[in-house]
């Protein structure tokens, strides 16, 4: 039995629904609520589903679980309740990590390419563990990502947390269905498909760093069915521990992504610039690209999807059909 936390959002529904496929039983620990987020697994229902207030009760009758795959977290670059998101983001994946350890369990949790911060060359996303007390966060989401990554570090070079079998992965730009339900961090692909199929313009923020172009910012935008396929690749791999980078290792413009989804959906593409928000200015990553020699050197060899291709089934797959979850 697996537990993916997070299991009933983005990401975490659709590891759910692969693990369903491979016939895998698995408990989601998350909530429902009323906005319709159990439609994320209306297809592979889960044997059980736990309230995060209630897992920890739950772990105390110590279950028979072979790996813990955490994604549950606040992850809005905005947030603003720096306690509620280090108990959220932090306290709790530190009682993750040590009961899984204490359990002898596999532990595989979501960390961030926000932990960058204002990175803007390839060779500063570097995932090599020596430079991970360098890094500089932006924002509050991206800090906490962050400081549980050097908890985990520290609590392992001083032998906490012993035998431990582990991987942290940095996701970079993810897109794909069932994120649905995600409001304002949405990924740009929804957003801009969406703005097509209305026939409108397809919007994308002026530049705000001198010399860089309007619709030349940049990052790793990578297909949630490639992250959900390394997340399974480290089950399979129990012996690959480690903090990696999950990126294509390709940055794509805004501007690429804009006529991707033209082109699936059919449109002509038409292009307006408008100002990035206030709120934005000093937070917003212009250029992200992660590098993945550490992650191809463990053993995955795997392709990743392009975008174009991505894109065109994200559309052609999901978005343009009657039932867009997967």
């Amino acid at each position: 039995m697996i537990v993916i936390t997070g299991g009933a959002g983005f990401i975490g529904s659709c590891m759910q629904q692969a693990l369903h496929a491979r016939g895998v039983d698995t408990v989601v620990v998350d909530w429902l609520g009323s906005a319709g987020k159990w439609r994320n697994l209306r297809h592979h229902a889960p044997v059980q589903v736990v309230a995060p207030e209630a897992l920890d009760a739950w772990l105390a009758t110590r279950p028979d679980v072979s790996a813990v795959v955490h994604l549950g977290a606040i992850s809005e670059t905005t947030a603003t309740d720096g306690d509620l998101v280090w108990r959220t983001n932090v306290d709790l994946s530190c009682r993750l990590a040590q009961w899984c350890a204490h359990e002898g369990v596999r532990f595989i949790y979501a960390s961030s390419a926000a932990t960058y911060g204002a990175a803007d060359k390839v060779e500063q996303f570097s995932d090599d563990p020596a430079g991970l007390d360098r890094l500089s966060p932006l924002n509050l989401y991206g800090w906490s990502k962050q400081a549980f990554d050097q908890i985990m570090q520290h609590r392992l070079a001083r032998g906490e947390w012993s035998g431990l079998s582990w991987a942290g992965l940095k996701f970079f730009n993810v897109y794909g269905p069932n994120e649905y339900h995600k409001g304002r961090m949405i990924s740009v692909v929804k957003v801009k498909y969406d703005e097509a199929r209305a026939g409108g313009p397809l919007t994308l923020f002026r530049s705000d760093v001198p010399g860089l172009a309007d619709g030349a910012q940049a990052r790793d935008f990578i297909w949630v069915g490639d992250v959900v396929n390394v997340m399974l690749w480290l089950l399979d791999h129990t012996n690959v521990c480690g903090l990696f980078n999950c990126g294509t290792g390709i940055a794509r413009t805004y501007a690429d992504l804009a006529h991707a989804v033209c082109d699936a959906a059919g449109v002509a593409p038409r292009i307006e610039f408008i100002d990035m928000p206030q709120s934005l200015r000093g937070q917003y990553q212009s250029f992200t690209c992660a590098d993945m020699r550490r992650l191809r050197a463990a053993g995955y060899s795997h392709p990743f999807t392009t975008l174009e291709d991505g894109v065109r089934r994200y559309v052609h797959d999901y978005l343009a059909t009657p039932d867009p979850y997967l």
